[in-house]
């Protein structure tokens, strides 16, 4: 068995053929879609997060939005930059979205992506401190946010404040119990994944990783998690930890997926740079007629290797089209493959 969600880039335009012509349109479609995601039986809702950009950018107020509407869906984010961050805030608006919801996000944090402007993240009043990279603050960020999660106090009360305080240092409020159990880090290298594993953190691990070997990314993503795995064990965490991978698969059963995908049918590996220096690669997509689909994703280590299956979709096709995708991957794939 596998769980299997979505994940969203929340992308709009205004143009002709998108259903998501403007912020609004993403944002209450993303709601829609996580309800009917539901109905359909897939276990979890997941949303990009990017700055100065026509995307999903405040992850907070959708999560409480869905986490109100739905009762048993995972609810994430696949990943929220922490260079943009407050830490302290962001432990107040996860306590309250995850209390909306019941206990159900699974917050994938990060570093960070290539960005839409230089170092977006001093425009938020964030610098690294001296001798810093901001890949360094980000993760120092992540620290601070998992360690105020807790919920041990920390704050010297006012010895004459407004409301009576209980005793001792005061915490940040509301405290969700448990939240600190569902946090996930995205990794695009193996020695981030390894430091995930020995913070006691979850893994997501998308459909690009930094080209450490030369091998297929498939095989590199499944080394990858091997390696987290494997640091969780020797740091001796006492739960399970989760892994997640992304994957862009359709399905093609009608004319409209071939109309859409046809052309996606034989995709390879490709190489890039997300960054000036370093040399990354991306996994392929899948589409073709279930029968295909199933015995070339049975060949994927990565997804073995993993839990949890998060499925990238076109939310620009709009909520319709995009349950008709996901029904056919759980109708017509899953069961070939062990996954339901």
């Amino acid at each position: 068995m596998k769980k299997i969600g979505f994940l969203s880039f929340g992308h709009w335009s205004n143009h002709p053929a998108y259903k998501t012509r403007t912020a609004s349109d993403t944002l209450l479609q993303s709601i829609d879609l996580a309800v009917a995601a539901e109905e359909i039986g897939l276990d979890g809702a997941y949303f990009r997060v990017h700055h100065f950009a026509a995307q999903l950018a405040s992850p907070f107020p959708l999560l409480s939005a869905i986490g109100a509407k739905t009762s048993k869906i995972e609810i994430g984010t696949g990943v929220i930059d922490m260079r943009y961050e407050n830490p302290l805030y962001m432990v107040e608006d996860a306590g309250a979205a995850d209390l909306i919801s019941g206990g159900r996000l699974q917050l994938g944090i990060s570093r960070g992506s290539p960005e839409q402007v230089i170092n977006g993240w001093r425009y938020f009043d964030y610098k690294p401190a001296e001798g810093e990279t901001d890949a360094d603050m980000g993760r120092n960020k992540a620290l601070l946010f998992l360690e105020k999660l807790n919920g041990v106090g920390f704050a010297r009360p006012n010895p004459s404040p407004m409301f009576p305080n209980p005793p001792g240092l005061l915490r940040l409020e509301p405290y969700s119990k448990g939240l600190r159990e569902r946090i996930w880090w995205g990794a695009a290298t193996n020695a981030t994944a390894i430091w995930a594993a020995e913070n006691e953190m979850h893994l997501q691990s998308s459909t690009l990783k930094l080209d450490e070997s030369g091998k297929p990314f498939h095989i590199q993503q499944a080394e990858q998690i091997r390696l987290y795995k494997e640091a969780w064990k020797k740091a001796g965490h006492p739960r399970e930890p989760r892994v997640s991978v992304s994957r862009s698969i359709f399905a093609i059963t009608t004319d409209q997926d071939r109309n859409y995908f046809g052309q996606e049918t034989d995709k390879v590996d490709t190489i890039g740079f997300i960054e000036h220096d370093k040399r990354a690669i991306f996994g392929r997509s899948y589409a073709g007629e279930p029968e295909k689909l199933i015995r070339e994703l049975a060949q994927d280590e990565a997804i073995q290797e993993a839990d949890t299956l998060l499925l990238t979709i076109p939310n620009t096709l709009g909520v319709d089209y995009n349950i008709h995708l996901l029904s056919s991957i759980l109708k017509h794939v899953a069961s070939g493959l062990g996954w339901r």
